[in-house]
C-alpha cells in the first residue's frame, strides 16, 4: 500500500480510521465494514469517507493486511490513476 500519494491529513483520517475498525475482530461484517464478494483485490471493505481501504484478514496469525486505499466514484475505485471495478 502506497499511502504517501495522499494528503497529510487524508493520511491521518484513514490511518485513524484503520486503527478504530480493525483492532477488534475484523474479520466481523458491521455497518462500517463489509465482506466483498470475492475478487483478487482483497476480502474486506472499511469505507473511510470518500476512500476505501480494502483488506485481508488472517486468523491464524490474527493479523491485517492492507491491500490498497483508493478514491471511490461510483462503482469505480480509483487508485493511482488505475480503476478497481467492486
Amino acid at each position: 500500500m502506497d499511502i504517501s500519494i495522499f494528503r497529510k491529513h487524508e493520511q491521518t483520517t484513514i490511518f485513524d480510521r484503520v486503527d478504530e475498525q480493525l483492532m477488534h475482530q475484523p474479520d466481523v461484517e458491521t455497518r462500517n465494514r463489509k465482506k466483498l464478494r470475492p475478487n483478487e483485490t482483497a476480502e474486506w471493505e472499511l469505507p473511510v469517507d470518500r476512500y476505501r481501504v480494502l483488506y485481508d484478514v488472517d486468523p491464524n496469525e490474527q493479523k491485517v493486511k492492507v491491500r490498497l486505499v483508493g478514491l471511490k466514484q461510483g462503482s469505480t475505485l480509483l487508485v493511482r490513476g488505475k480503476e478497481y471495478r467492486l
